[in-house]
């Protein structure tokens, strides 16, 4: 056994809590692979329409300006509006694989494949840091269209390892918020956050004849993106974690919660001194909103 290794068990061996061989074994392992880093800001990015991945567009140039901006992480978390399950699971597979969980668009969509390798190492670190609340390891799933669509304008190259947390759908949005927060020591181990989904989101009211309309949104929208704006400025997050009983127009917004909570988690993420800065703030189609997030 090396001297750094022994200490290292040593140190950990002398805390209060008991540990076993083989957790202190993993641990070690992991503290390896996520060494301390700077810390890494959080996005939360609004995904829009799977047509992205292919389009050129003022969404597509944002998300590149974004990645510009960011240091090169050793991982990427996502939480995905499209991973929408009973209980928390974290891809834990070496080579996850691409989902078109999509239909009714053209071939060449679905001829995409992002070929991130994923990090079953970040996973089983993501599932302890995470205790008490129970995390499975998952191996089915893999990078679905609210991560790859993305995620493959951040980094091209498909060179940076990425896992996918799920979305517990029989929690309330206080307990996604309160998970988050668990999440931050990977900021300081080199990992980029991302939460995937899409604020305004109506899909049942899109207005298809005006899809490429510049910034165009119902009335309820418009006061919808005003309202969560303002507050995502002022840093006041609480009636954000309690949206539903915040009147009609972000009722309209937010239907159902599965593209509102990915943004509750990068909220969670957020320290007290740091900044939130808003790009692609756009409404489109009547119904939905791109805004996206840094948290730096």
């Amino acid at each position: 056994m090396s001297m750094e290794r022994k200490k290292f068990i040593q140190l950990l061996a002398a805390t209060p809590f008991l540990f076993s061989m083989k957790n202190l074994q993993d641990l070690y392992q992991q503290s390896q692979y996520f060494p301390p880093t700077d810390k890494m800001p959080v996005l939360f990015l609004g995904h829009g329409s799977p047509m992205n991945a292919i389009e050129e567009n003022e969404f597509v140039t944002g998300f590149r300006n974004i990645a510009a901006s960011l240091p090169t992480p050793k991982a990427i978390l996502c939480i995905s509006a499209h991973w929408f399950t009973k209980g928390t699971k974290v891809t834990a597979m070496e080579m996850p694989r691409t989902i078109h969980d999509f239909g009714g668009f053209p071939d060449e969509l679905f001829a995409v494949q992002y070929p991130a390798k994923g990090s079953p190492e970040l996973a089983r670190e993501t599932q302890n840091i995470l205790s008490p609340v129970e995390v499975e390891l998952d191996e089915k799933w893999g990078l679905d269209h609210g991560a790859w669509s993305v995620i493959k304008h951040l980094y091209p190259a498909a060179d940076i390892p990425v896992i996918q947390l799920s979305i517990d759908y029989t929690q309330p949005a206080a307990f996604h918020y309160n998970l988050a927060k668990q999440l931050n020591s990977l900021r300081h181990k080199g990992i980029l956050i991302i939460g995937s989904g899409n604020i305004v989101h109506n899909l049942r009211m899109v207005d298809f004849a005006n899809f490429d309309k510049d910034n165009y949104g119902y009335d309820w929208a418009i006061e919808a993106r005003q309202t969560i704006n303002d507050y995502l400025l002022d840093g006041n997050f609480e009636p954000l974690i309690q949206y539903e009983k915040q009147g009609q127009a972000l009722r309209l917004a937010i239907p159902s919660p599965d593209h509102y909570l990915p943004m509750l988690y990068a909220l969670g993420l957020k320290e007290k001194q740091e900044s939130i800065g808003l790009f692609n703030d756009k409404l489109l189609a009547g119904s939905l909103s791109m805004t996206s997030l840094k948290i730096s």
